[in-house]
């Protein structure tokens, strides 16, 4: 069975209305709320690498915990991560991962690419 996962916070909007869209269109996959089970540095990195981005490109900006401790900070790739695992607020939501990809899925539309290219390579 091949790998369909979306990282969820139940909290947000964004997030649930990932999970909807996922929902309608995929006929299984696995719902990690990130919250309950924490990543760990290597599995972040592992799913930020997969994504093709910067660990700093899946920061939340607005949060307040960003703008007390991290605004103005010019951090490593290590260090973002890092952020992350120990404040996980700061991860833009959702998630969605596949085998060979990963994408912030907002808007919510953008994980349909993802899903897409998983059905073409079926």
């Amino acid at each position: 069975m091949s790998l369909l996962r979306i990282y969820h916070n139940p909290r947000c909007k964004k997030s649930r209305a990932g999970l909807a869209l996922l929902t309608e269109n995929a006929p299984a996959f696995e719902i990690v709320d990130y919250f309950k089970q924490p990543f760990t540095h290597e599995t972040l990195a592992a799913l930020i690498q997969k994504s093709g981005s910067t660990a700093r490109d899946f920061i939340r900006t607005q949060e307040d915990d960003f703008k007390l401790h991290y605004k103005g900070k010019d951090l490593n790739e290590k260090d973002w991560i890092d952020a992350i695992v120990s404040n996980p607020k700061l991860l833009k939501r959702p998630v969605v991962e596949t085998d060979d990809g990963a994408v912030w899925a907002d808007p919510p539309e953008k994980l349909l690419t993802l899903l897409h290219k998983k059905q073409l390579e079926s």
